[in-house]
């Protein structure tokens, strides 16, 4: 019972939890899992629900914030280098509804909009073989990774130019997409010591497109504005003061179990690192992945990131996605540039 993404099912592929699904506690959920318990993206109805959400209790005047963004200590070990990909910010309008991570092979499984930078290949469709073979958008032609995030739309700005499409307006998301002004992709090292490569082909979820409904265990939001990015919102839209501009930011899992490029669920073979920056037993540092992205958004609380329809448009369903196509050579280029404290690009 429940179908084929729903929760509580024997095999599901998508839902929450299932036999197979790896782990337990906060990691256990896979990232779309539908209008079932669990997940980030993998199927869910939109039934032709009508939009709704989010509501002006969503949003909050930065400025009213208390710093509260922390930076972790470094120990003398620690990898402090970084690497930058220039990607762009989605200049080809490259958006599908699809998640060829949490929902491969399904037309329509996330029933929201995914902006997309790096592999022009990415879809429900695309295999391993298919995204070594995708052009890139990166500056850098040998990283033909897949970054994609939920767009963010204009609510005051007509209904947008998916309005009778599924992931748009059949599944209740309407507005203006907004193309960012800035994408930021950077790679940094682990605050207790070197990092090692990812393997070709990781595929990393943050964040939990379901939040609202699951609950915060799975959840990896954070919204701020140019000027006040010491303060950091998990479950509010910032409305910025002239001349400010929203920024989203995701921090990826940099902890993996050395053996796995995806897990059933997701999630398991990745995992954030301890508050003292350490790796769990059986896990390795690699490089941690930090997407900043920035719009000009309208005047006031009009703004919102797509969703699930039972979600509500929450600022804290955020959630960004990213498989690893970087060339050998590259990736081994990353990791060197960290560990010995360079910044390249």
């Amino acid at each position: 019972d429940g179908g084929q993404y729903g929760g509580d099912q024997d095999g599901g592929q998508y839902g929450g939890d299932q036999d197979g699904a790896q782990g337990d506690g906060g990691q256990q959920d896979g990232q779309d899992g539908g209008q079932g318990d669990g997940g980030h993206d993998g199927g869910g109805q939109g039934d032709g629900a009508p939009p709704a959400g989010p509501s002006p209790e969503d949003f909050v005047d930065i400025k009213s914030v208390e710093p509260n963004a922390e930076d972790p200590g470094r120990q003398e070990d620690a990898s402090t280098g970084t690497f930058n990909s220039d990607c762009g910010v989605n200049e080809n309008g490259k958006f599908n509804s699809d998640n060829v991570i949490a929902a491969p092979g399904v037309s329509n499984g996330a029933h929201h909009m995914h902006d997309y930078t790096g592999n022009q290949d990415t879809n429900a469709f695309s295999t391993d073989d298919s995204l070594a073979r995708g052009e890139t958008s990166c500056v850098n032609q040998e990283d033909q990774s897949t970054y994609y995030w939920p767009v963010l739309r204009a609510l005051n700005a007509g209904d947008g130019q998916d309005l009778d499409e599924p992931g748009g307006g059949q599944d209740g998301n309407v507005g203006t997409i907004l193309q960012p002004t800035e994408v930021t992709l950077e790679f940094q090292g682990s605050p207790v010591g070197d990092v090692v490569e990812m393997p070709r082909f990781l595929r990393i979820i943050t964040g939990d497109a379901k939040s609202f409904a699951n609950g915060p265990a799975n959840a990896n939001a954070s919204w701020s504005c140019t000027g006040f990015e010491d303060r950091q919102l998990a479950d509010k839209y910032p409305l910025c003061p002239e001349n400010s501009q929203v920024v989203r930011k995701f921090e990826f899992q940099s902890c993996w179990d050395g053996r796995n490029t995806d897990s059933a669920n997701h999630r398991t073979h990745m995992d954030f690192a301890n508050e003292d920056g350490s790796c769990d037993n059986g896990f390795v540092a690699v490089p941690k992945l930090v997407q900043r992205i920035v719009y000009d958004v309208p005047e006031g609380p009009n703004f919102a990131v797509d969703s699930f329809p039972e979600q509500l448009h929450k600022p804290v369903t955020d959630h960004g996605d990213f498989i690893n196509v970087m060339s050998e050579g590259l990736m081994s280029e990353a990791v060197d540039c960290i560990n010995n404290g360079r910044d390249c690009d």
